[in-house]
């Protein structure tokens, strides 16, 4: 692979599509540092407990409260004021040339936000999945079947706005002419890094941004 110019590679997608095992394999194949958007700003992520962690009752009325629409609008809202720092974090990168390249991932890539920063160094793609695949992936995760009813309520609305937002990003895709990556076809996170590597090879060129 012609990668001696190549210095960001961009991973966006919905919420459980991978995006952080991907990002981390590339990471290591490239030799470059791995980082995610969430490390930039947090704003109400996965509303169900881990071992260790209890869901916050400000991110436990936020989906419990809102509607579809206005979980879009809320993140949409926060990716839009992350903009100014992800294009600040990738075009230094870019200026810095020497040292290892970035590799970074997360929601917060709106396609049409990151559009204009795809180039000779600056790769991008955008991972994708099946409603089923995500719903599995979130079901399984928030261990749906023990969850009481709120806690699957939460789920629910936490998929719903997955979904929403992936529909709504396919759209920018297609109108951009960026590269949209199914993650859900049974391919494995190295396979899945592997076609990553094939596309930032190509650094395909935007056809059109605004």
């Amino acid at each position: 692979m012609a990668d001696e110019v190549l210095r960001v590679v961009l991973i966006g997608g919905t919420s459980n599509t991978g995006k952080s095992t991907v990002a981390r394999l590339v990471a290591e194949r490239l030799g470059f540092e791995c980082r995610s958007t969430d490390a930039l700003a947090r704003h109400p992520g996965r509303p169900w407990p881990v071992p260790g962690w209890e869901v916050p009752p400000h991110v436990a009325e936020h989906y419990r409260t809102l509607s579809v629409d206005e979980l879009i609008a809320s993140v949409l809202g926060h990716y839009a004021r992350l903009r100014p720092r992800i294009e600040e974090l990738v075009t230094r990168r870019v200026a810095e040339g020497g040292g290892p390249g970035l590799v970074l991932e997360g929601s917060a890539l709106w396609p049409a936000a990151v559009a204009g920063l795809v180039g000779p160094d600056t790769a991008a793609l955008w991972l994708t999945a099946d409603e089923a695949v995500i719903r599995e992936r979130i079901r399984r995760d928030g261990r749906y079947a023990e969850a009481t009813g709120d806690g699957r309520y939460l789920m629910d609305a936490f998929l719903a706005r997955s979904v929403r937002y992936q529909e709504l990003m396919a759209a920018e895709l297609d109108r951009l002419g960026l590269v949209g990556l199914d993650a859900g076809d049974g391919r494995s996170a190295r396979e899945l890094a592997d076609a990553v590597l094939a596309v930032a090879a190509e650094r395909r060129p935007v056809t059109g941004a605004g």
